[in-house]
């Protein structure tokens, strides 16, 4: 114990003397002293501290890089190309790769182009080009806004190979890094034959050969110098710059990557002069193409095609029913309709659907502006029909014996607790069903579907081709269940073409590689077999009416015309279905958000669009002799009175020999 105490006693006086030692250190040094060796010590620390930091940050953004183990070329995916009935190229959809090239297979002005515009020091740097950098900073500091882009090549395509576009400070680090890993593993020409074969050129277009294919309709080893010049601009912007989008700016923008080509002394200022960027020709040219609208038949065909052939993976070139002509008629008329009448009445969408006679769509346009919505109102938007549903009714009538001379009560009633009402709250008493369909009146529809019974009415469309949900409610027969414009256009085509059912269709044929995959036939059926089942010339007697004298008459014309308008509640829906002898016309106008028009009806504007598309579309170029000794001097009646519904007239002399010179042309 005495030796562990002695110990002790020793420490303590051991410490007491180092701190003696180290007060009498400090009490010789400078104030100024004590504190510059503190930031020292400091500094030193906060220096090893961020070095550290740095290097584990590093080394987590390196351990968790997305790195594949076959970093080559992407696989390819499918491309559609669409063409109109007169083997025109309207459309273009998928993805197109194409071939993949070497070095050797692409033009030496195409490589020099991409190298002046986007990475002038690629063969002298080392992934990142310090420099460059450098230079873009000051260029985009004296412009106000970002001019130039401070990535090389080698960092644009680990971009594209290995990242996600989000904008972060851990994607930029891991992009230098791949960078100089792509660098340390690749030479410099793999890493910009990689580059040219992956790189996005707009439009759906990957790699150089794939937008070669996709604006031009060639291999990119016969590009132009312009095209060339073009093709290189579009890498900064591919989306906006798009030839096939914005040929003025993909102009523009050629013109600036030449120029850059002579500042890098790759061409001189005649070899730039002579390229001649204007007169570039795209194999979809956008001087001459339909309006974007033809984007909604463009979508409707590339899911069709899916439909016939299911997946794929080889590009395809389709043939399809549109007719250019219509198709551009249709979106103008219908655009004109809305930008003039739209505002004032309350309507800012409507869809149009033009089918022949055997089911072929002409045109289709499936709203108003394409950029600002691609929901197509024509083949997928469901809205209530209201009274163009009532074919369905009158069919099933005519069925159960009755004709149009039949006479009903138009008068209040209640089924099921639900009081229907007419248009104006108005009754008239005994009607013919001839007058009643020509006017809409509702006490009359519901009466005769509760006659025949609701599940006959479900069964009327369900075989003229209505797919969506029919509740058999009361309102049936005033159109309360949603259906789509392409259903109830088709349904009314039937019944002008004399068949059992017609099914639209848009595509013709199918063409892959070298051959055809598949090609559109109509069935062979007997005539026995394939006539619409229906009392057929009961209902045309009913829908000529309808236009000569009932709410259609604002799409009446000098040539005998068979349609029906259909109007929902508190006019959210406004609908006119008509056709001539060899084609069928579908409008619907309303809202997105179903609000209410201002007193738009199916006889006002819906029928005053169809007239005027249709007078328009008999006098397009290419009509046929027959067509145009036909349809001579067709001219819409003046405009009718749309303040009130005038009565049909039952005395059919003018009538029946209209409708009896329409069905000579059908039959």
């Amino acid at each position: 114990m005495n030796w562990l105490n002695k110990q002790r006693r020793g420490l303590a006086l051991s410490w007491g003397r180092a701190r003696l030692r180290g007060k009498r250190r400090a009490q010789r040094l400078k104030p100024g002293a004590t504190r510059w060796a503190r930031r020292v010590r400091f500094a030193v620390f906060s220096l090893l501290i961020l070095i550290v930091a740095g290097f584990s940050t590093v080394a987590y953004f390196a351990y968790t890089l997305p790195l594949a183990d076959d970093f080559g070329a992407p696989e390819s995916q499918a491309s559609i190309t669409l063409l109109s009935r007169d083997d025109e190229i309207f459309a273009m959809r998928g993805y197109f790769d194409a071939e993949i090239l070497s070095l050797d297979d692409i033009p030496r002005h195409l490589v020099q182009a991409v190298l002046a515009i986007e990475d002038r020091r690629f063969y002298r740097h080392f992934g990142i080009d310090p420099i460059g950098m450098g230079r873009a900073a000051v260029v985009n500091l004296l412009a106000g806004k970002v001019r130039q882009g401070g990535s090389t090549i080698t960092q644009q395509l680990a971009k594209m190979m290995f990242l996600s576009r989000e904008r972060t400070f851990k994607r930029k680090i891991q992009e230098v890094i791949l960078a100089l890993w792509l660098e340390n593993n690749l030479s410099k020409d793999e890493i910009l034959v990689r580059y040219l074969n992956k790189v996005y050129l707009g439009a759906g277009a990957y790699g150089i050969d794939g937008a070669a294919q996709r604006y031009f309709n060639k291999s990119a080893r016969g590009l132009t110098l312009a095209e060339s010049a073009m093709m290189a601009g579009l890498i900064r912007a591919p989306s906006y710059l798009a030839p096939t989008r914005n040929l003025q700016a993909a102009r523009a923008r050629a013109r600036l990557v030449l120029k850059s080509m002579v500042d890098a002394y790759f061409i001189d200022n005649l070899t730039a002069d002579a390229a001649r960027v204007d007169r570039i020709t795209l194999a979809v040219n956008p001087n001459t193409q339909i309006t974007k609208g033809s984007q909604y038949f463009a979508d409707w065909i590339a899911a069709e095609t899916r439909a016939v052939l299911g997946p794929f993976s080889a590009d395809l070139t389709v043939e399809t029913t549109m007719h250019l002509g219509l198709q551009k008629l249709a979106e103008g008329t219908l655009r004109h309709w809305l930008e003039t009448e739209g505002p004032n009445r309350n309507v800012t969408q409507g869809g149009m659907i033009v089918l022949s006679h055997n089911g072929e769509v002409l045109a289709m346009v499936g709203g108003k502006d394409y950029d600002a919505s691609q929901f197509n109102r024509a083949t997928q938007a469901r809205r209530q029909p209201g009274s163009l549903f009532k074919l369905f009714v009158y069919l099933a009538a005519f069925d159960a014996g009755l004709t149009p001379d039949s006479v009903m009560s138009d008068q209040p009633l209640q089924v099921d607790n639900w009081t229907p009402q007419n248009y104006g709250g108005e009754y008239r008493g005994e009607v013919t069903l001839r007058t009643a369909f020509a006017d809409s009146i509702n006490s009359v529809a519901v009466q005769l579907t509760e006659k025949v019974g609701r599940g006959r009415v479900v069964g009327a469309a369900r075989s003229l081709g209505i797919r969506s949900p029919l509740k058999a409610h009361p309102s049936l027969a005033l159109g309360t269940s949603e259906v789509t414009l392409m259903e109830m256009t088709a349904a009314y085509a039937a019944m002008a073409a004399d068949v059992k059912k017609i099914t639209p269709f848009g595509v013709r044929a199918i063409r892959g590689t070298g051959r055809q995959l598949y090609e559109h036939r109509v069935k062979k059926t007997p005539r026995s077999q394939a006539t619409l089942p229906w009392k057929r010339d009961e209902m045309i007697d009913l829908l000529v009416n309808t236009v000569d004298q009932g709410t259609g008459k604002a799409a009446r014309l000098s040539a005998p015309v068979a349609g029906k308008t259909g109007t929902t509640q508190d006019y959210r829906d406004a609908w006119f279905i008509g056709f001539t002898n060899d084609i069928i016309v579908g409008i619907w106008l309303g809202n997105d958000d179903n609000a209410p028009m201002d007193r738009v009806s199916g006889g006002d504007l819906p029928a005053r669009i169809w007239r005027d598309y249709i007078t328009s579309a008999y006098r397009l170029d290419g009509a046929t002799p027959k067509r145009q000794e036909l349809l001579a001097g067709m001219q819409p009646i003046p405009e009718p009175d749309l303040t009130g519904v005038t009565p049909a007239n039952t005395d059919e002399t003018g009538v029946t020999g209209i409708r009896k010179w329409l069905r000579s042309f059908i039959d």
